[in-house]
């Protein structure tokens, strides 16, 4: 296909659209949407026959998402294509998401064909440049040239999240040039195991450790069975940074598996094969791993590494490592050290940690907690003040916390004004977003998703707004949402926090006896408005509903119900909303812990409020589950800010009422009324 006639065909899918009566778009969309649909299906069961066909007669056709078709044949059969026929493409392509998605695929094969000249010259033409792999690719390529700068190199190579050949390849090279030092590759192995990727812990260790059969002898003992590897160093008295350093290993591979024994073996036993920070990072992973399990141990385990390390000597632990430390602190800590434990865990954190809202709030609490009293206290007070200032504002939970703190609530930003009809025909004439709406409408969310957001790449506040009220007419309210959060200083928060199906969302929590506010804020978070939204886990519609949970809660309301209906819109919310009132009655009415209930389960949070009393920030801060924390959060926030935009009062805009007064044990004689909730 020319550029001409792809813009042609673009052309023609804007105008079926803008023309079409009612009846006959349906039927032209259904006829335009078969082919597309038969070529991703061919591709599933890597028809090539077809897919090559159904290529041909799209092309020929000049149909709109021909390019598509074009790029799934091409990418089933890139280990074989020409460097000509993949040119060839790029070029039929230019500037669309097809094109860059295809180089993206094609840079990786070209590293695995190791032709690093072609891979050189496509790789400033990769727009998008968000492959780990192929940033190490790149990196390997200039390496090769004698052009390769030794920071690019390593800081490519440190992003590697496990093992695959572009960082792996660059990684060898860098450690064979004496690029990587040894202390860099055992802290990169420790780093590795902190985060259970063992396979890139063995590979840095090895380039570590050396080439000879008795250290990869050595070093697969230490990873393989750390427990014997510990107990034959210890007796035989093995000494010097090497033995060290495996022993550290062995320690950590251990934790994973039994942090409860480490404790004591370290103290009695291995403690001994570990001096200063070797042993302050032992203490940490500890520590880590004890605040997952909510453990009382955590906060001592972290006070011990924090006194283990050395002084004037930053750790190198990792932020989640420091953040577990920070959150054990508010946990656990007795008051005297509560406060300065967090100091000291964000004081270690990178920059860019520290710069998180998450941080920044409760290092501010942390100073103000800790200033004297009087004049002598007043900079470190000022200072807890600036920094809550500098977060604060109502989107997001520890933004809206630090106005709130300040007595400050936030005021809503002003509306920016409404896209003009020249802004909203320049979104509807935009082939990107066109062709990402249509493929979402016919059932390829996956594929739509991807070329809508590649299509806003560029645009600027104005345009993105455009764009986010196109998607809001269109009834894609998830694109509506993303396009407009994209911007920074015109904030939309009609487009961002849609209110669809407001006249049953009202009826039905009503019936449930909810806070629309509240439901809204949670189908945000759930599905953002996707209907026909489906998770990996199965559950199903707006309010992600699991086929379990719709039958337990239809039998419980007495509802006839058939599997076929959890999608279905009126009975999704039915059910939904129920279930969340039920939660509500379970935890008396406790917003966070319901919230939680609905993310993980009830039985999880019914064991995570065991323990101290906590503030209930503190408390969601300590959810060990990463996506049930953030989970709670923003639906949280989200509700505060839905009760501004239904006008609810001040009471219910507030993100501290909605938090409560606080979360502990479930108190003697309360009643659990639903113990059986699925």
């Amino acid at each position: 296909m020319t550029t001409r006639t792809a813009t042609l065909a673009a052309g023609l899918l804007l105008a079926w659209f803008a023309a079409a009566p009612a009846q006959a778009q349906a039927s032209l969309e259904q006829a335009e949407a078969g082919p597309i649909v038969e070529a991703r299906e061919a591709v599933r069961r890597k028809d090539k026959p077809r897919l090559l066909a159904l290529r041909d007669s799209t092309a020929a056709r000049a149909h709109p998402l021909a390019m598509w078709v074009d790029f799934w044949e091409l990418q089933q059969r890139l280990p074989e294509a020409l460097p000509e026929e993949v040119d060839a493409f790029f070029a039929r392509h230019a500037g669309t998401y097809v094109e860059d998605r295809l180089r993206n695929d094609w840079l990786l094969e070209l590293g695995r064909r190791k032709d690093f000249a072609r891979l050189a010259e496509h790789y400033p033409r990769f727009r998008m440049n968000d492959d780990r792999e192929v940033s190490c690719y790149a990196q390997l390529a200039e390496q090769l040239a004698g052009r390769g700068q030794r920071e690019a190199a390593r800081q490519a190579w440190r992003t590697q999240r496990d093992v695959d050949a572009g960082c792996s390849q660059l990684g060898a090279a860098l450690a064979e040039s004496g690029q990587l030092e040894p202390a860099e590759l055992w802290q990169r192995a420790r780093q590795a195991l902190d985060a259970d990727r063992p396979r890139l812990a063995r590979q840095a260790a090895a380039w570590a450790n050396g080439a000879e059969p008795q250290a990869a002898r050595e070093l697969a003992e230490a990873l393989d069975n750390p427990a014997r590897w510990l107990r034959r160093t210890a007796a035989s008295g093995l000494a010097g940074r090497h033995h060290a350093e495996l022993s550290l290993l062995a320690l950590l591979r251990l934790a994973a598996s039994d942090a409860d024994a480490l404790p004591a073996q370290l103290d009695e036993r291995w403690g001994e094969l570990l001096r200063g920070e070797r042993a302050a990072w032992a203490w940490a992973t500890l520590a880590r791993r004890s605040a997952l399990k909510l453990s009382t141990d955590a906060w001592s385990q972290a006070r011990r590494a924090q006194a283990l390390q050395p002084k004037g000597q930053a750790p190198a632990w990792g932020d989640d490592t420091l953040a577990w430390h920070a959150r054990s602190a508010l946990r656990l800590a007795p008051e005297a050290e509560r406060w300065p434990g967090v100091l000291q865990a964000v004081a270690w954190m990178s920059p860019d940690a520290q710069a998180d809202p998450t941080w920044v709030y409760w290092r501010a609490r942390a100073l103000a907690a800790t200033a004297p009293a009087g004049d002598a206290g007043a900079a470190q007070r000022n200072q807890a003040q600036a920094l809550l200032r500098g977060i604060a504002g109502m989107l997001g939970f520890y933004p809206l916390l630090a106005a709130e703190t300040l007595g400050e609530p936030p005021e809503a930003p002003p509306a920016p004004p409404p896209p003009t009809p020249a802004e909203l025909a320049g979104a509807r004439q935009h082939a990107g977003l066109a062709r990402g709406l249509r493929l979402i409408e016919m059932g390829l969310r996956s594929e739509g998703v991807r070329e809508f957001n590649y299509s806003l790449r560029d645009l600027d506040e104005r345009a993105l707004l455009a764009a986010a009220q196109w998607a809001c007419v269109r009834q894609v309210w998830d694109r509506c949402i993303s396009a407009s959060e994209r911007t920074r200083e015109a904030v939309n928060l009609a487009q961002r926090f849609p209110m669809p199906h407001r006249e049953l969302v009202a009826d039905s929590a009503a019936q449930a006896g909810l806070d629309a506010a509240l439901v809204y804020g949670l189908v945000r978070q759930e599905s953002r408005f996707v209907e026909d939204a489906r998770s990996s886990a199965g559950a199903a519609g707006l309010m992600q509903l699991m086929p379990a949970t719709a039958r337990w809660t239809a039998a419980k309301l007495g509802l006839p119900y058939s599997g076929a209906q959890i999608t279905d819109r009126p009975t999704n919310l039915r059910l939904g909303m129920h279930y969340l009132r039920l939660l509500l009655d379970d935890f008396g009415g406790a917003q966070a812990l319901a919230a939680a209930a609905y993310n993980a389960g009830p039985n999880r949070p019914r064991r995570w409020r065991e323990g101290p009393a906590l503030e209930t920030a503190a408390w969601v801060e300590n959810i060990p589950f990463h996506e049930t924390r953030d989970y709670v959060k923003k639906v949280l926030a989200n509700a505060s800010v839905y009760a501004r935009l239904l006008g609810s009062s001040a009471a219910h805009t507030q993100l501290a009422a909605r938090l409560g007064r606080g979360v502990g044990p479930r108190e003697a004689g309360a009643p659990t009324t639903n113990t059986e909730l699925p």
